[in-house]
C-alpha cells in the first residue's frame, strides 16, 4: 500500500463525473490534495514544470477518472471484534476496491451510543485508517431498542447519520420519537427493515429453494413491513430516513410510491442483492452442502427481486450502492448452515461484481459511477467534499480499468474478513489507483508514475 502527498498530473483519460454531467477524455491536475484543474489539457505552471511541487505523470489512456467510491454502509469491527477486522485492515480494504470514504456502522462492542465511543473510533482513524472513516451513531442506548441515545451528543460528536443496524429499531413510538430528534439535528436515520416476528430466526430466503432443503425462510414480508412502517413514520414527523440494504421487489415499489408522495426517503442496494439469487446458497459443485459464506440478511432472493432492484437502480428510487461490507472470522463461516455467521466481505469485489451489470447492459457506467459517488455523497450531506472532481474539491478519486479481466482470490484480501461467495469468480473491470485527499493510498502494480514526464503504460 502506497500512501504519498504529490502533485500529479493524471493525463489523458476518459473523465466521468455524473454529479457534473461530465464524461470527456482529458487531463486532471491535483496540487495541495485538491482538483487544481479538470477536464481538456492541462498546461503546467512553470513552478511545477521545474518539479517545485513535485509534479508527477500518470498516463490515463484507456482508462476511467471518476470520483473515488462513498460507502454508505460497512463494519469495520473495531472497538470489540478485532479478530474480524480492524479499522486499519478494513479501510485498506476499502482503499483497493476504490473508496475514498467509508461510513462505519454501530454494532460494535461497546457499540456507538455515547460521544466517547465515537471521539475513540475518529481517533484511531486518525491513526490507523487511509481513507475517511465517517462514523454512524446508535439510535439506541446499547442497540437494546428501549431508550434513546443522546442523538444530540452524538451529532455534536461528529455522526453523519443514527442506525442500529443488524437490529431494527422494534418499538414503532420509539422510531417515532428518534425520527423526530434526527429531523431537528439535520441528519438521516438508517434502519434496519426487519420484522423479527416474522423473519423468526430465519436463515434463507423463504420460497422454493428453502421449501425444498427444509430449512427455515425470511419472507420478503419481513422486510416490506417495516419498510411500510418507517415511510408512514417518516411522513408523519417530515424526517429524513435511508433504507439499509434492500432486497425485495416489494420493498422498491412502497419506496416508489413514497417518493412520488413527497417523503423524504433514500435507499440503497448491496452488490450481492444485484447479482446474486437464493440458488447461490446451494455449492456447485457441492463439496459441502451450502455455502455459508452466500448467508446474508436480507437473504439473497429471486431474480425477480433483482430485476426489481436494477429498474429501482435505473428510475432513481434506489439512490446508492452499499457494500454492507460484514467481515468475519473462519470459524464463523466453517460451521452449520444454522450456525453460520450472516455477511459478506464486500469492499474488494464490490466494482468488479457491479461491472457485469454494466458488460450485460443492465445499467450504464454513467448510471454505476453516480450510485458509488454522489448519491451516496449526498444521503449524508457530504457532496461538496466527496463524489465529486469539481475544481476546488478534495482529490478524492478512483481510476479504472473497464475490461481487465481478474480472478476472486480472498486469500490475498487486505481485509480479515474472507467471506465472500465470489471466491474464485472471474471479474472484468477493476480499480487501478484510489486517491484519498490526495494522497495515493491503492494503486495497481501494473500503473507507473513518473516525474516531470508522461509515462505511457499499457493497461491489458
Amino acid at each position: 500500500m502506497n500512501k504519498e502527498a504529490i502533485s500529479l498530473l493524471i493525463h489523458g483519460g476518459r473523465i466521468i463525473d455524473p454529479g457534473q454531467g461530465m464524461d470527456q477524455l482529458g487531463d486532471l491536475l491535483i496540487a495541495e490534495g485538491r482538483i487544481l484543474q479538470v477536464g481538456g489539457t492541462v498546461i503546467l505552471s512553470r513552478s511545477l514544470e521545474r518539479g517545485e511541487g513535485k509534479v508527477k505523470n500518470l498516463d490515463a489512456t484507456g482508462l476511467v477518472v471518476c470520483p473515488g467510491f462513498v460507502d454508505l454502509h460497512c463494519h469495520l469491527r473495531e472497538p470489540g471484534f478485532e479478530d474480524k477486522e480492524t479499522i486499519a485492515t478494513g479501510t485498506k480494504a476499502a482503499a483497493i476496491g476504490g473508496f475514498v470514504a467509508v461510513c462505519c456502522m454501530a454494532n460494535t462492542e461497546p457499540p456507538l451510543d455515547n460521544a466517547a465511543i465515537v471521539d475513540w473510533v475518529k481517533r484511531k482513524a486518525s491513526k490507523d485508517s487511509v481513507v475517511a472513516v465517517l462514523p454512524i451513531g446508535c439510535v439506541t442506548r446499547g442497540r437494546k431498542g428501549e431508550e434513546l441515545t443522546d442523538m444530540a451528543g452524538l451529532a455534536e460528536a461528529g455522526v453523519v447519520a443514527f442506525s442500529d443496524d443488524g437490529d431494527p429499531v422494534a418499538s414503532s413510538q420509539l422510531m417515532r420519537r428518534a425520527m423526530e430528534y434526527s429531523r431537528d439535528l439535520g441528519l438521516p436515520i438508517i434502519d434496519h427493515c426487519e420484522d423479527k416476528g416474522l423473519s423468526d430466526n430465519g436463515i434463507i430466503n423463504e420460497g422454493q429453494i428453502s421449501a425444498k432443503l427444509g430449512l427455515k425462510g425470511i419472507p420478503a414480508t419481513a422486510e416490506e413491513v417495516m419498510v411500510a412502517r418507517d415511510l408512514t413514520l417518516a411522513k408523519m414527523t417530515k424526517s429524513r430516513l435511508h433504507i439499509a440494504h434492500v432486497s425485495a421487489k416489494g420493498s422498491v415499489e412502497l419506496i416508489r410510491h413514497a417518493k412520488e408522495e413527497g417523503i423524504s426517503v433514500t435507499a440503497e442496494v448491496t452488490p450481492h442483492h444485484l447479482t446474486l439469487t437464493e440458488e447461490r446458497i446451494v455449492r456447485e459443485p457441492p463439496n459441502k452442502p451450502f455455502d455459508t459464506n452466500a448467508k446474508v440478511n436480507p437473504p439473497l432472493r429471486t431474480k425477480e427481486d433483482i430485476q426489481a432492484l436494477i429498474k429501482g437502480l435505473k428510475d432513481g428510487v434506489i439512490d446508492a450502492i452499499a457494500t454492507d461490507h460484514a467481515p468475519h472470522t473462519v470459524a464463523d463461516k466453517n460451521c452449520g448452515l444454522e450456525l453460520a455467521a450472516f455477511g459478506i466481505s464486500g469492499l474488494e469485489t464490490a466494482f468488479g461484481c457491479l461491472m457485469s451489470l454494466v458488460h450485460q447492459g443492465e445499467i450504464s457506467l454513467t448510471q454505476l459511477i453516480s450510485k458509488l459517488t454522489c448519491e451516496p455523497a449526498k444521503v449524508i450531506g457530504r457532496n461538496g467534499e466527496l463524489g465529486t472532481l469539481r475544481a476546488g474539491a478534495p482529490a478524492n478519486i478512483a481510476i479504472l480499468n473497464l475490461d481487465q479481466e481478474w480472478i476472486v482470490n480472498s486469500r490475498n484480501f487486505a481485509s480479515k474478513g474472507k467471506n465472500t461467495p465470489y471466491d474464485g469468480y472471474q471479474f472484468k473491470g477493476k480499480v487501478m489507483a484510489t486517491i484519498a485527499n490526495g494522497e495515493i493510498v491503492y494503486i495497481d502494480h501494473s500503473l507507473v508514475i513518473a516525474r516531470n514526464e508522461v509515462t505511457k503504460q499499457s493497461h491489458v
